[in-house]
């Protein structure tokens, strides 16, 4: 590819929902076209703006296996685990005890 930088990763993405116990998140499958991923192809839950942590993530040399591999890992884990904890400005980390 002539207009990226050396460093830049382009990857193509299928999106799929999976809708469990009346919730919804999404996986994204990430086909590596330029640069260095885990594998040739990754599967991400998300919730758009929000990444799972690495642990589910999934990987394989197709879509079929990155996207199964993921599934896998998320069969039988909370939406709620899945995901980082999220701070707001008014939770800020660690124990504020003075």
């Amino acid at each position: 590819m002539t207009n990226l930088n050396d460093n830049d990763i382009l990857t193509r993405v299928t999106r799929y929902n999976l809708i469990r116990d009346g919730r919804m998140l999404y996986i994204d499958v990430h086909e590596r076209l330029q640069g260095a991923l885990a594998a040739p192809f990754v599967a991400v839950p998300n919730l758009i703006n929000i990444i799972a942590r690495q642990d589910y993530q999934g990987t394989g040399p197709s879509e079929a296996e990155a996207l199964d591999d993921c599934l896998k890992k998320i069969a039988a884990v909370p939406f709620e685990r899945i995901f980082p904890e999220h701070r707001t400005a008014s939770s800020p980390p660690g124990n504020n005890k003075t």
